[in-house]
């Protein structure tokens, strides 16, 4: 399955931006997809993820309670929306299949298949 991500920006501290992760219709099936994040001079991180089937989502303690996970099966898209955002949430934000084993058994998102282009998440005043 390829994947596209698109939505980024540049905001203030406190800001949001609603991330959209689009699933091409072709292609192997997938248990669920996740959003990950690489900032400048760090490695990939996980963020969150959702399963297809249902609405079981997962979240990086850092994110908690500010970002939201959300899916339309419809519409092949995965939404991110981020609120209150911060600086330290900079970074190119990415969405990827998930391996099924690892979310229901480690309860954490770790990515399979290729990487799409990414989009950008700047925080700044």
């Amino acid at each position: 399955v390829q994947l596209q991500a698109s939505g980024g920006g540049l905001v203030h501290p406190g800001g949001s931006l609603k991330l959209s992760c689009k699933a091409s219709t072709t292609g192997p099936d997938f248990y669920g997809i996740g959003w990950f994040r690489q900032a400048p001079g760090k490695e990939r991180e996980e963020v969150s993820c959702i399963s297809k089937a249902d609405d079981t989502s997962l979240y990086v303690d850092s994110v908690k309670g500010r970002f939201t996970i959300s899916r339309d099966n419809g519409r092949n898209t995965v939404y991110l929306t981020m609120n209150n955002l911060k600086p330290e949430d900079t970074a190119v934000y990415y969405c990827a299949p998930v391996d099924r084993d690892v979310f229901v058994l480690l309860r954490q998102c770790f990515p399979t298949g290729s990487w799409g282009q990414g989009t950008q998440v700047t925080v700044s005043s």
